[in-house]
């Protein structure tokens, strides 16, 4: 027989214009074989970076009458994997998943800021409510701003160095066991800080692209949890998400719209598994 894919709870907002969130979500982790279970935050008819008010349609009892429809039906989450989230209510949410499901692996991507500011229209209540919701994870994923409001620090500028990375990683391991500081530029390269409770640190670089297209963190975020299912280490899921990003952006023309996102669906076939063809 064959083995049923895992499956992954994705808690994430759902952009219907713009390539963000659950929109691309949901296709790179079918395309690495993994089944995503979306509780949408949100519904929204674009992200919100620069593409004007979005209609919404959000419903706070929705998520919870999921969570307990989903635990009914005996479904079996191999992980929880959360992202933005607008209310502190929804990160709430996230901690009732880990509470049913205690033995997934437990991703969060703690999305509240960036380029050294805070995201306009986040409460300030946003920070320690992620910060719990990051105590209660296995492996959190910020940029150096995100990190710097989880650990109280002042807001970094846009340079923030390598170093000033790897020590916000190793000291956010007080919080979270495993922790990978993404997007610090360096030079011609672009970087991502990993500490381990415990162990070394690690460093991942890619090639820098002088581009900035919303939606990348989170199809960074989705291989890193697919190749995770897969057995990967950490350091080796992390080198094989940034590099799917840099082919993201390769196949991006120049020019291109960045509120759009990067054209991913010439690149999904890239990240399916080679089968032998059928006699």
């Amino acid at each position: 027989m064959p083995v049923a894919p895992k499956t992954v709870l994705c808690i994430h907002d759902l952009p219907g214009f713009g390539r963000a969130g659950l929109a691309v979500i949901t296709p790179v982790l079918s395309a690495l074989g993994v089944q995503a279970v979306a509780v949408p935050t949100a519904v929204l008819s674009s992200h919100t970076g620069g593409l004007g008010a979005p209609a919404r349609l959000s419903s706070p009892g929705y998520g919870p009458a999921a969570l307990a429809h989903y635990r009914r039906l005996g479904v079996r989450f191999d992980c929880i994997y959360s992202g933005y989230l607008s209310e502190t209510s929804q990160a709430l949410l996230v901690e009732q998943a880990m509470e049913y499901w205690p033995d997934a692996l437990k991703v969060v991507d703690p999305v509240m800021g960036d380029h050294g500011r805070m995201y306009g229209g986040l409460p300030a209540e946003m920070v320690p409510a992620l910060y719990n919701l990051c105590a209660r994870a296995d492996l959190i994923l910020p940029n150096t701003t995100e990190a710097a409001l989880l650990l109280g620090d002042p807001l970094p500028g846009p340079g923030a160095t390598a170093a000033e990375a790897a020590d916000a990683a190793a000291r956010l391991t007080r919080v979270c066991p495993q922790v990978l500081v993404t997007g610090v530029e360096a030079g011609h390269s672009i970087l991502c800080a990993g500490a381990v409770r415990g162990a070394e640190g690690y460093t991942v670089r890619t090639p820098l692209f002088p581009r900035s297209f919303h939606g990348t963190g989170d199809i960074f975020g989705a291989v890193m949890v697919g190749r995770l299912l897969q057995g990967n280490v950490a350091q080796a899921a992390a080198q094989a998400a940034a590099a799917f990003v840099g082919e993201c952006l390769r196949a991006t023309p120049a020019g291109a719209d960045e509120r759009l996102g990067v054209w991913l669906e010439a690149v999904l076939p890239r990240l399916m598994p080679n089968e032998p063809p059928r006699r």
